[in-house]
């Protein structure tokens, strides 16, 4: 049985409709990506399923269970935690307390939740005191994905990791991103370095037009000459 499995999803914003019969599924422990061209739908996919877009029709299933009416505050209880492109840290506030936060359904702070995150990023530990908007863009990323994180998801939701970051910080940021899912969590992730990411993942899926263009695994969608000619610049 699939961990996440979207069916034949509708979704958008209000009355407009973005997505339409989009079918995903990410399988416990797998690494998949979701890439095509600007205003193909993939961020409305990613907050369609963590309830903060509108879901018109079609399901969404997670771990077995229906989460396709529960709001973002449920959601995250289920095992599913979302890293948005943008406004993903809180600046003002220390590295600590934002970590703080994005354990905030927990009683207090796991210290082994903690310690999890500075395993995977330890600049994170060196930078504790400090606030966030002091952090460089990829140290934001880690902190964003550090506060996900700590609720020690099933899914990590991934929605652009590498966007705004210097090109010689976004190979990083991918290898922590593998580093994450090496340790056992499925990564869900929307990318615009869509040749990269389709070389990193398990499985890859192609939106163009809020709809399903191409599934495969990834170094099989990353060869795949209509592919290539048509969403990775040949």
């Amino acid at each position: 049985m699939s961990l996440l499995d979207v069916s034949n999803l509708d979704a958008g914003y209000g009355d407009l409709q973005v997505l339409s019969g989009v079918d995903l599924r990410v399988d416990s422990g797998e690494y998949v990506a979701v890439v095509g061209p600007n205003g193909a739908g993939k961020s409305t996919a990613m907050k369609a399923i963590f309830g903060i877009a509108d879901r018109m029709g079609g399901s969404i299933t997670f771990d077995g269970a229906d989460i396709a009416e529960l709001p973002p505050e449920t959601v995250i209880r289920q095992g599913l935690s979302y890293v948005p492109q943008t406004a993903n840290v809180f600046p003002s506030l220390t590295v600590a307390e934002n970590l703080r936060i994005g354990a905030y359904i927990l009683d207090g702070t796991p210290e082994e939740r903690r310690e999890a995150v500075f395993d995977r990023f330890p600049v994170l530990a060196d930078r504790l005191d400090e606030t966030a908007g002091a952090l460089s863009g990829g140290q934001q990323q880690m902190l964003a994905m550090g506060c996900a994180l700590m609720l020690d998801p099933d899914l990590l939701l991934l929605d652009e990791p590498s966007a705004g970051l210097a090109p010689d910080l976004v190979d990083e940021m991918f290898d922590r991103i593998d580093a994450v899912n090496e340790a056992g969590t499925a990564v869900l992730m929307v990318e615009q370095n869509a040749k990269e990411a389709l070389r990193r993942c398990d499985r890859g899926y192609v939106l163009a037009s809020g709809e399903n263009r191409y599934e495969d695994a990834g170094d099989a969608l990353l060869n795949d000459e209509e592919v290539r000619r048509q969403f990775l610049g040949g």
